[in-house]
């Protein structure tokens, strides 16, 4: 055991070395930013901070989404949460944290109807989360189409939630998901060994007795409240983009978690600050949309470059062998 152990600690002190790299990098994206002539007035800091922070809660939730294999659950809770912000509205007007909490409470719904469909029945995940996905997403775009036509009640805007409003992120939001990376961060750091058991042997962890339901509605949670908090920035549709992207990054320029974790951490905080940015540099370009361009580019960098695993990388290695086998 001790042999292969020093056979890998050469490759994981590169890949932290990387790691730091990249994370020095993005800190010198806002001296760069402003060198080129970017003015961070009150609205552009608190996009900016708030794109950064959902994308450090989306490198923390999203990896363990993309390595259980519930890259699509994301897609389902963020189109699950539509209907409950329409039903808040309607209920108590456009408040604000009503309408986080119907998100909330529907996009938990959604998680929760996902896992029955799927241990109650024959359909397999991807399925269940299909028809969650549709349905709940049908229904919310009935009640905005009931709301936009109601003679007491205008949709106030409702429909960006479909798309983000990431204009209309102030001072307090930007200090929710702050406390939300301070919760979530503590809540992964305590749970640490069980959800790493339940992402790569769950079978193994139901037979050691470990509480696997209870630790699958915790990481479930934590994903709805991530997708809740989004809604506002990147909207209902583009929302799963920003999930999984910076976690599929991660996963080409590593094998483990530690290390995969705080890549996907930097990389989101990097695709959702330097988002805002581009966004306002050019006039009429959109904040959640370039994030997510942002986020996809990453992966594509990643899945073209990163060692061993990179398109280039593997056409390297394969003329190489072949150069080898000719001279031989």
């Amino acid at each position: 055991m001790l042999p292969e152990m020093r056979q890998m600690l050469p490759e994981d002190r590169r890949v932290w070395r990387f790691i730091g790299v990249v994370a020095l990098l993005v800190a010198l994206g806002i001296p760069l930013s402003v060198a080129l002539g970017v003015q961070y007035d009150y609205t552009l800091t608190n996009v900016a901070l708030g794109g950064a922070l959902l994308g450090v809660l989306c490198g923390m939730t999203g990896t363990f989404a993309m390595l259980r294999g519930q890259s699509l659950l994301g897609d389902a809770l963020s189109h699950a949460a539509l209907p409950g912000v329409a039903l808040a509205f309607l209920l108590v007007g456009r408040e604000p944290f009503a309408l986080l909490v119907g998100a909330a409470a529907t996009g938990w719904l959604g998680a929760q109807l996902v896992g029955t469909l799927t241990n109650t029945t024959r359909l397999k995940q991807d399925a269940a989360m299909g028809i969650v996905l549709a349905s709940f997403f049908a229904i919310g775009v009935a009640l905005l189409s009931y709301i936009q036509g109601r003679a007491d009640a205008s949709q106030a805007g409702l429909d960006k939630f479909i798309f983000g409003q990431a204009a209309a992120i102030v001072q307090r939001d930007v200090l929710m998901l702050a406390a939300a990376c301070v919760l979530v961060g503590a809540t992964l750091f305590a749970f640490w060994k069980e959800f790493k058991l339940l992402t790569f042997d769950p079978d193994f962890a139901r037979a050691n007795g470990y509480p696997t339901r209870r630790l699958n509605l915790i990481l479930s949670s934590l994903i709805v409240a991530v997708i809740v908090l989004g809604l506002q920035l990147a909207g209902v549709i583009l929302m799963v983009g920003l999930l999984i992207a910076p976690a599929a990054a991660a996963r080409q320029w590593t094998r483990r978690l530690e290390q995969m974790i705080v890549l996907a951490v930097i990389l989101g905080a990097f695709a959702g600050g330097s988002g805002a940015v581009l966004s306002a540099v050019e006039r009429g370009l959109p904040t959640g949309p370039m994030m997510i361009v942002v986020a996809c580019s990453l992966v594509l960098v990643a899945l073209l470059f990163a060692p061993e695993r990179g398109v280039l990388w593997q056409l390297w290695q394969r003329r190489t062998a072949h150069q080898l086998t000719k001279e031989g």
